[in-house]
């Protein structure tokens, strides 16, 4: 891989460059490349670097000009909005980009953490409409232009079962409550907050359920609301997170979960839950998809975020995205156009090939196709949800 970036930038200096973006529609760039490396911290509440941390690994030992050293940590969703405040509060941000779900996009949008990416700075970033596959063009938009999506899947809701323990599989939300209230403490799903198939599971109920309007919590969620609540007395917890609910349906502590595509493929890779465990959709079952952004938090160095950018551009060519297939955690996984599986890694195809589904391709393209709450409304969502049902069990 080339040193891209210096020679982008080197083009589109001077006044001609200025005038070429700004005849494009797009700001001058104000950003220059630092005049020596700089160190970067990448902090991942998403599980995002299954899929991203080999490409990012790439580029920064391609661009030793540009990145001494790159530093990966994860951290809980809830936990970090509070975290990069603090820091802001001190002046003192030391978390220079997050890789995230729609969870802490949402609480950063609304928290006023994040760097207005677009259109401040999008002739630093290659032209993502004509980049993006259609869905994943309209999760960008959720971002409101504070983070640049870098991952997409349909997502769920799905409910995952062991055939040998549920003999009588759900086929819609009202088998679904009335197995649960039959098998007390047997389904299960995590906190929405902080859970990819926890918060689909939520947001694909109202199109399930038929309520009024699937789009707003508060006003349009009544079926929704008196179903959860119902619900919660045949579950024992909500987990904190997706692994527990994966690892205890694998133990056999639990027989239904909630889960998505790629929920469903890794753990069976990763051997958490058997191989032969089965995946099915409620009546009525819309998707509701789901991505991960990188988002930049205020406070950053200009000169990192001129490395960030550049790193944001390299992160949507079609040889990262490829990495994004991984071993089935994001299934699909590529958000950007005509990245095929044969482009992914050799453990990537193997993974798919033994433990995909074959019925999701036709799943993916049969059944609608909805967004998530905004993220103002999803924030909405997760406080409803923890006052009303989680805080039920404490």
């Amino acid at each position: 891989m080339q040193d891209h970036s210096i020679n982008r930038r080197t083009l589109l200096t001077g006044a001609a460059g200025a005038a070429a973006l700004l005849a494009a529609g797009r700001p001058a760039l104000a950003l220059n490349m630092p005049s020596s490396p700089v160190s970067l911290n990448i902090v991942d509440v998403a599980g995002n670097l299954a899929l991203t941390q080999k490409p990012i690994q790439n580029y920064v030992n391609a661009n030793p000009k540009l990145v001494s050293a790159v530093n990966f940590s994860k951290a809980p969703a809830p936990e970090l909005p509070g975290k990069i405040k603090a820091q802001q509060g001190a002046n003192r941000v030391d978390i220079d980009l997050v890789l995230t779900g729609t969870d802490d996009l949402s609480a950063g949008i609304d928290q006023g953490l994040w760097v207005k990416l677009l259109p401040d700075h999008a002739g630093d970033l290659p032209d993502l409409g004509s980049l993006y596959l259609d869905q994943a063009n309209k999760m960008q938009a959720l971002a409101q232009g504070f983070g640049v999506l870098v991952s997409y899947y349909p997502s769920g809701p799905l409910i995952e079962y062991m055939p040998d323990r549920v003999k009588q599989v759900p086929t819609s939300a009202e088998e679904l409550l009335a197995w649960a209230k039959a098998n007390p403490n047997k389904f299960m799903y995590a906190r929405p907050a902080n859970s990819g198939p926890g918060r689909t599971f939520l947001m694909g109920l109202p199109w399930i359920l038929k309520d009024k309007d699937p789009m707003d919590p508060v006003n349009g969620w009544a079926n929704t609301w008196a179903y959860l609540a119902e619900l919660g007395n045949y579950i024992e917890y909500y987990a904190t997170g997706t692994t527990p609910t994966m690892k205890e349906l694998g133990e056999g502590t639990r027989d239904i979960i909630a889960t998505t595509t790629g929920w469903d493929i890794n753990p069976r890779v990763l051997g958490i839950v058997p191989k032969e465990a089965k995946v099915g959709t409620l009546a009525g079952f819309h998707w509701v998809t789901d991505a991960h952004y990188m988002c930049i938090p205020k406070g950053v160095s200009d000169d990192k975020v001129a490395v960030l950018l550049d790193l944001m551009s390299y992160m949507l060519k079609p040889e990262a995205q490829a990495y994004a297939y991984d071993e089935g955690y994001f299934y699909p996984g590529p958000a950007v156009k005509d990245v095929p599986l044969s482009l992914a890694p050799k453990s990537s195809q193997d993974a798919l090939a033994e433990f995909g589904r074959p019925e999701y391709d036709k799943m993916i393209a049969d059944n609608p196709k909805e967004l998530p709450l905004d993220p103002q409304k999803m924030v909405v969502a997760f406080q409803m949800w923890d006052k009303m049902i989680g805080s039920k069990k404490g």
